[in-house]
């Protein structure tokens, strides 16, 4: 287990009174992102045993899970190679993240996406890492995708529907909403595990508060200088941050904003 440097904050928004700031001691893994998007394969079992061999993916349940979800199906066709380590475009300013990214998020993640668990995936886009959390919590647990432009959620169902994850979708332990991300989705909380796909410029406090105790909750802060935040929350209640790496994402956002952007 990694060492971390803790010290208390106030943390205005939240409902607790303190959470606090944990530096972790340890290599900072974008070093090597040049080298990660330097990688292409041919196909999705090339691309994470590519991701294996460069020490992102650690474990074989993050391992056997990126292989049963085929990212070349929510790639757009004609829009970039979905094997290559690469963000890609998906339409209306968004862009679904690097494998490498997402390897990492899992890493992070998978001690709260056993089965029978509950995840929230905010900014879901194409459905991909939504897909993947379905099938670590099973058909005994709840993956819940949350995305603000309706034609992505419209999509992301209908990719969904072609990969491994697709009888889940139908028994309602993966389901795909339209909605303002930054408020999480109270209807299903709380959370074992929330994972933000989206650069903010603070840390939603609707988030902290859906992040079920003993829960932790990955997302990048930030506006032109981002980190990969990790927080946690133990069984009293009491919440941890501390920054894995620095990032860049798109920003979570509204509707209208992002595609202002766009265009």
């Amino acid at each position: 287990m990694q060492a971390l440097a803790c010290r208390s904050i106030s943390h205005q928004h939240c409902v607790l009174s303190h959470i606090y700031s944990c530096t972790p001691l340890k290599a900072n893994i974008s070093r090597r992102m040049d080298y990660f998007w330097r990688r292409r394969a041919i196909d999705n079992t090339g691309l994470v045993n590519s991701l294996r061999e460069n020490g992102t993916i650690t474990t074989s349940r993050v391992a056997e899970v990126m292989e049963q979800i085929d990212r070349g199906l929510f790639v757009p066709a004609g829009v970039g190679d979905p094997y290559f380590d690469t963000p890609a475009p998906i339409g209306y300013n968004a862009t679904i993240s690097a494998p490498h990214m997402h390897a990492a998020c899992l890493e992070l993640l998978k001690d709260h996406l056993q089965p029978g668990m509950r995840a929230l995936d905010i900014g879901s886009g194409s459905g991909y890492l939504t897909a993947i959390f379905a099938l670590l919590v099973g058909e005994t647990g709840r993956a819940v995708g949350v995305e603000h432009i309706s034609e992505l959620t419209e999509k992301s169902v209908e990719n969904v529907q072609k990969c491994n994850a697709a009888h889940l979708l139908t028994s309602d332990s993966l389901s795909l909403h339209t909605g303002d991300g930054r408020k999480g989705y109270p209807d299903l909380a709380p959370y074992d595990a929330i994972h933000v796909g989206a650069a903010a410029p603070t840390i939603p406090p609707a988030l902290i508060e859906q992040l079920k105790p003993g829960g932790r909750m990955v997302i990048p802060v930030g506006d032109v200088f981002q980190d990969l935040v990790v927080i946690d929350k133990d069984m009293q209640g009491e919440v941890k941050q501390w920054d894995y790496t620095q990032v860049r994402y798109v920003p979570l956002t509204d509707r209208q904003m992002q595609l202002e952007k766009e265009q």
